[in-house]
């Protein structure tokens, strides 16, 4: 098994690997890489509780899945996600070829903090949401945490369109292993990361286990077959 702690292909300064010493977290339990058969295993089940999966092989293939999957001109809100930046969309987004409404420069633009506050609860609607995610069990359930719910608010419901960027990282045998993993490795990482960029610490506020979707085509899980995120 290759090393759990390697470096990504785009790491960044809150990668996993720059944070993991001070998080003390247990990487080879958590980080480590399954098999193809898991993986393959793991979408199929994912896509037998109505949510599409793209699988990608590196990072360069999920960002181009990404782009490909947002409109021009469409109105994008993205959650904060060590793994998009991973993949490079936070350059994409910022370059905005495609014309995109940038839901999420309107609110960081907005000095106000009551319109601010008001703007962040109405971008979890938007037409199309972007996520990381912390977690996946083999048995098909995706799940998200946050402290307040900023990003996981849009998974249930509010988002017209749901994109959801994982790597392989995430999948665990069961369910109960997926939270285990949000508590014991997501969010002793975010906490590192948040104590860095706010000065103040984070904590596991809200789950959201998706479960099963209802509406054909909502959800679209691009899931890469390399080590990204916590």
């Amino acid at each position: 098994m290759a090393d759990v702690t390697q470096q990504v292909a785009n790491v960044t300064k809150y990668s996993a690997v720059n944070l993991m010493a001070d998080a003390g977290v247990d990487a080879r339990q958590w980080n480590r890489m399954p098999d193809d058969v898991t993986i393959r295993k793991t979408a199929a089940a994912i896509e037998a509780r109505g949510v599409r999966v793209l699988l990608a092989e590196t990072a360069e293939d999920a960002l181009r899945a990404v782009v490909d999957l947002l409109p021009e001109g469409a109105e994008v809100m993205n959650g904060t996600s060590t793994t998009l930046n991973e993949i490079g969309f936070d350059r994409v987004l910022k370059e905005n070829r495609k014309g995109w409404r940038d839901y999420h420069a309107i609110v960081t633009a907005e000095n106000d903090e009551k319109k601010r506050h008001a703007l962040r609860r109405k971008s979890v609607a938007a037409d199309y949401f972007l996520s990381g995610v912390q977690a996946i069990a083999e048995s098909g359930e995706v799940v998200g945490c946050d402290k307040t719910g900023s990003r996981m608010g849009a998974w249930p419901h509010a988002a017209a369109h749901l994109v959801l960027v994982s790597g392989a990282n995430k999948i665990v045998p069961t369910l109960d292993d997926a939270l285990r993993r949000c508590r014991e490795y997501a969010l002793p990482l975010e906490n590192q990361r948040a104590q860095r960029v706010y000065g103040t610490g984070s904590e596991i506020g809200k789950y959201v286990i998706l479960a099963r979707e209802v509406e054909e085509g909502r959800i679209t899980l691009v899931l890469i077959r390399e080590r990204l995120g916590y």
